[in-house]
């Protein structure tokens, strides 16, 4: 009786414990994605993406040694929060934007803090922040078409502004888009681009047993987080690869359980190689 009195008493302290690591753990995942369309120039491409980051410290000696190993950093909005250090944060973009060229798009947190401060100090750290715009990324003499798709700063989620339409020339480049919210997605008649960047759903940040993700929105219940293959529908017959960052940081309390914090590196590759794989390879 004794021993099942303390058992009671200290686990939840133990459970906590663990949620409060898993809210503060440093984890790299690194993966290949296969994607039509992508020229090949860019096979090998490699994109360090992190999404919200809110109020944790990026780790230094993790990253500064991706320094010339990857090509490009991509930041999928709520780089801080209401309240959130601004010396942290301008240590965070400055290590990003050291890293490679890097790029960022506000999450619905930037705008609930003081954005004016939070875009001096994104843009001062040599950190490109897309509001709605395009913007040509050159590779090894081959281009891609990169749109930041910016949160609604007023009128709700579902407020967006219309997405910025490419050049005649730029229609015919492989497209990322880098958005914060997914949700984006359902104004869409189909996904505009070969490959979609984003993040806001924490991947459920407490995702408890046989209860799961308690989404409102039906949509994130089935998109919550990982990789999803989409339909182009712009009678082209290609698919496009969309990828929900649980993210690095948390909203509210920093606690997470089934759903570790992460960052990705992300080696883009034809999906010619994907084809000339045997079988059991793919």
């Amino acid at each position: 009786m004794l021993v099942f009195v303390i058992v009671c008493a200290f686990l939840p302290i133990a459970v906590g414990m663990l949620m409060l690591a898993a809210a503060f753990r440093n984890q790299i995942i690194a993966e290949e994605i296969f994607l039509e369309s992508l020229p090949q120039e860019f096979d090998g491409f490699r994109i360090l993406f992190i999404s919200d980051i809110h109020r944790r410290r990026l780790p230094k000696r993790l990253l500064e040694p991706m320094k010339g190993k990857v090509d490009i950093v991509l930041l999928g909005g709520d780089m801080t929060d209401k309240g959130g250090s601004i010396s942290r944060l301008s240590d965070n973009m400055k290590l990003a934007a050291s890293l490679a060229p890097a790029y960022a798009v506000h999450g619905n947190h930037d705008y609930r803090a003081n954005t004016a401060l939070v875009d001096d100090i994104l843009r001062g750290s040599g950190v490109r922040l897309l509001i709605d715009e395009n913007i040509i990324i050159e590779h090894e003499g081959a281009e891609l078409l990169l749109t930041g798709v910016d949160f609604p700063p007023k009128g709700g989620k579902r407020a967006y502004a219309p997405l910025p339409s490419p050049t005649p020339s730029e229609a015919q480049l492989f497209r990322i888009i880098l958005v914060h919210d997914p949700l984006w997605l359902t104004q869409q008649t189909g996904p505009p681009a070969d490959l979609i960047l984003a993040g806001h759903t924490h991947g459920g940040q407490i995702v408890l047993p046989f209860v799961g993700h308690r989404h409102v929105d039906p949509f994130y219940r089935e998109y919550n987080a990982g990789h999803y293959v989409l339909p182009r529908k712009d009678g082209s017959g290609k698919e496009a690869k969309l990828l929900i960052s649980r993210g690095f940081g948390t909203a509210h309390l920093p606690l997470r359980w089934g759903s570790p914090a992460e960052m990705h590196v992300l080696t883009l590759r034809s999906d010619e190689k994907q084809q000339d794989l045997p079988e059991a390879g793919r």
